[in-house]
């Protein structure tokens, strides 16, 4: 069967160890992200089974349409709001799950609060700029730290911040304050208080409908003018132009930033690369050696399983039928 993998933007899939199990396979890599959905679908036009790299692509009715020949989409990690199930089980293609971890997003969370607070890169583009100490950052030790969405993530989060001797304030559901208290943190007794107290505010929670744009501008405004939003979650979650808005005025006065509305950014004037008090990356909360090992081989066992007539995690069982 005619394998395609795709938005391999590092070509790194070749050099996994987990590649080997597709040994002797047709298969395909693309290294960048067609957006087009008519170019996608000429690109995807002999493939039998695709193999998603997270979300970089969006499967849709109308690309599922133009694609008779295909047969499986195997998923690196879970599912999400880039695959229309629904279209793809009307389109009798199976969705295989995989399996995913929160350690490399936690780390990167980390470090993107470390930078942040402390504005290390800007100390470093000073240096390269042939300037000395242009700036004054600050420490994590004493900050309240405010965690909405205490998964798995947003648990680990906290646990780097007990060590750095910082505080935590959790909001989110009700269950997640409750298990916060019982891990020995504080939980916020509204939103308003998460805002206005936290030194910094990190988002770890699942983009649905429920979550789309559920921080607003003006729980933006209410955070302190020398606090620091994060969000490696999903840039969704968040207005749409609230926080580029809210950061020109102030508050927050520094944000770290792995996700934004429409990726990947290759436009060196976009806005938010271009101020001081923001910190980028490209994404990169589950871009690392070890999770790419985990993610791929369980997508490629999956694959196998399905070449070999035992198909495995199945989110939607009905397209096999």
């Amino acid at each position: 069967m005619k394998i395609t993998i795709l938005d391999d933007y590092q070509n790194a899939v070749e050099k996994l160890g987990a590649f080997k199990i597709l040994k002797g396979l047709d298969v395909t890599i693309l290294n960048y992200t067609e957006k087009n959905t008519s170019k996608l679908a000429e690109l995807l036009n002999d493939s039998e089974i695709i193999v998603l790299i997270r979300e970089r692509t969006e499967i849709t009715e109308e690309l599922l349409s133009k694609l008779p020949k295909l047969k499986l989409i195997s998923q690196t990690g879970k599912k999400s709001n880039h695959l229309d199930i629904s279209a793809c089980t009307k389109h009798k293609v199976a969705v295989a799950e995989g399996i995913g971890s929160p350690v490399a997003p936690s780390e990167l969370t980390w470090a993107l609060i470390l930078n942040t607070v402390r504005q290390i890169p800007q100390a470093i583009q000073g240096m390269q700029d042939g300037k000395w100490q242009v700036n004054i950052g600050s420490t994590i030790r004493g900050k309240k730290i405010g965690i909405w969405g205490y998964g798995k993530i947003g648990q680990q989060i906290a646990k780097y911040a007990q060590v750095f001797g910082a505080n935590v304030l959790v909001w989110g559901s009700e269950s997640s304050r409750n298990q916060a208290v019982l891990d020995g943190f504080e939980k916020a007794e509204s939103k308003e208080q998460f805002f206005s107290t936290s030194d910094v505010i990190t988002l770890h929670l699942r983009l649905n409908e429920s979550t789309l744009g559920i921080v607003k501008e003006t729980d933006l405004r209410l955070m302190k003018s020398d606090s620091v939003l994060i969000n490696t979650a999903r840039a969704e979650l968040i207005e749409k132009g609230a926080l580029l808005k809210c950061l020109k005025n102030g508050r927050p006065g520094f944000a770290g930033l792995d996700v934004y509305e429409e990726e990947p950014i290759y436009d060196t004037n976009y806005e938010l690369l271009k101020m001081p008090n923001v910190v980028c990356t490209p994404h990169l909360g589950y871009v690392e050696k070890n999770s790419y090992e985990l993610y791929f081989e369980k997508a490629f066992e999956n694959v196998i399983n399905y070449i070999n007539r035992n198909p495995t995690n199945i989110a939607n069982p009905e397209a096999l039928l």
